[in-house]
């Protein structure tokens, strides 16, 4: 089953792919590598936005980290042309604006980590970080960035 097939088995339609909101590329192919700058949560066309332990909730956080590893995936599909091409992710990074006494960073960021392996399998499973930061751009809930294996295309 291809990438495209298993996504629509799960009834996953990805986002249009977010443009840049400063001066960087969304996805630099180098290598054999697709490098995805970080992505921001956008939930039914809204950013979410907030901090974690304080106004923003952990399942909230953890939807909202999902929706960063969808848009990492449309950034991907965008640049790629297919999700086919995927050999590997490789790893994650996981930003969440947080207080400094809140320390479920690695809950929330599971959920960039478990898409990848719902829809990848095995080849999603990566190595990870995930940060409690004291803010993000527009005040981000959550931001993720990846670097992911690929094959020529």
């Amino acid at each position: 089953m291809s990438i495209s097939e298993n996504l629509h088995a799960r009834g996953i339609t990805l986002p249009q792919p977010a443009a840049p909101v400063a001066s960087y590329q969304a996805v630099v192919i180098h290598g054999g590598f697709a490098h995805v700058s970080g992505q921001l949560p956008f939930i039914d066309g809204e950013l979410v936005t907030g901090r974690l332990g304080e106004d923003v909730g952990l399942e909230r956080g953890i939807e909202a980290a999902r929706a960063c590893g969808l848009m990492i995936l449309a950034q991907l599909e965008n640049a790629l042309g297919s999700l086919d091409r995927v050999e590997r992710f490789v790893k994650l990074g996981g930003f969440v604006n947080s207080t400094g006494d809140f320390a479920d960073q690695p809950k929330v960021i599971n959920g960039a980590s478990d898409l990848m392996f719902d829809v990848f399998g095995e080849i999603g499973r990566h190595a990870r970080s995930a940060v409690g930061v004291p803010v993000l751009p527009l005040n981000a809930a959550v931001e993720v960035d990846a670097i992911v294996a690929v094959s020529q295309g």
